[in-house]
């Protein structure tokens, strides 16, 4: 009792040092948002007096971290919501980018994931396998033909080059399949005797018991493509077009307590998304198609 009771006791020291590590950068942007210029120059001024746009280097002196300001401001907000538009708009450009391919994506899955678990086949199999071959693939080695393709239709430097092949992604699609197919038959057979047909198969018995799957899936989909990178930079030649996650790089160094500002702005909508959907996100996890595995 005594050794399970010590092992208890580290586990929790464990979990709870691993905890405070994982959240001390989001702490450390959200304190550091409200500091004054001066004093981010104090602290952080070592960072980044020695850079150049055509070379950035670190020079040789300590860096103060500091989680509590010595004086509240919001003059980096005022200036990244009210002062400054090129932020609001970058933020909104993600907005655009983002919602379009997390709706889009989760209905081409649920159809396509529903003619998967309901029709299988030798050939649907082997086009679900290919599918799995295509999510495991480096996301870098697909970029280079959706470029080629994007130029062969004249899509470059326009929203649909990032939008369109993001719809199309398998991972959704592999998800919810195997979600899918944990729904028992004897629910479609019931079905089928009260003369339901497919539509309503899947509207009134698939979606219902699918919905934490869903939510957890349009949840994991919104945050990775709100921080894509290679795509906009690739498929968007020109910077205006690139989103906030493009930009928050290409702040100026001078700059560091607006950085830290726009970060926490940035981070808004997923910290919301995830407190509202994070029951949805640990059931999804636990349960297959609203049914205990």
């Amino acid at each position: 009792m005594k050794k399970s009771r010590k092992s208890d006791i580290i586990l929790t020291v464990f979990i709870a040092f691993s905890a405070l590590m994982f959240l001390m950068p989001t702490v450390l942007t959200i304190a550091n948002s409200f500091m004054t210029s001066s004093e981010i120059s104090a602290n952080y001024g070592a960072m980044f007096s020695n850079m150049t746009s055509a070379q950035k280097t670190f020079i040789s002196e300590n860096v103060n971290l500091k989680f509590i300001p010595d004086k509240v401001t919001i003059d980096q907000y005022r200036s990244v919501l009210i002062m400054n538009s090129d932020y609001l708009l970058k933020f909104w450009t993600s907005v655009r980018l983002t919602v379009p391919i997390t709706v889009f994506q989760l209905l081409i899955a649920i159809l396509t994931s529903y003619g998967f678990s309901r029709y299988p086949g030798k050939i649907k199999n082997l086009i679900f396998f290919a599918y799995i071959i295509l999510m495991i693939m480096p996301y870098q080695v697909t970029l280079v033909p959706n470029y080629l393709v994007a130029e062969k239709f004249n899509l470059l430097n326009t929203n649909k080059a990032v939008i369109l092949p993001a719809i199309f992604s398998p991972f959704s699609i592999f998800l919810l399949t195997k979600v899918m197919r944990r729904i028992p038959v004897s629910y479609v057979e019931a079905a089928k005797l009260d003369g339901a047909g497919e539509f309503r198969i899947l509207t009134k018995i698939y979606l219902p018991l699918c919905k934490s799957a869903l939510v957890s899936i349009a949840m994991l989909v919104f945050i990775d493509y709100w921080n894509m990178v290679e795509a906009p930079l690739v498929l968007m030649k020109d910077p205006e077009m690139h989103p906030l996650s493009v930009f928050l790089s290409q702040i100026n160094t001078e700059d560091v307590g607006l950085a830290f500002a726009v970060g926490v702005v940035y981070m808004i909508p997923t910290i919301l998304m995830f407190l509202y959907g994070e029951d949805y996100l640990v059931e999804g996890i636990t349960y297959s198609g609203g049914i205990k595995g």
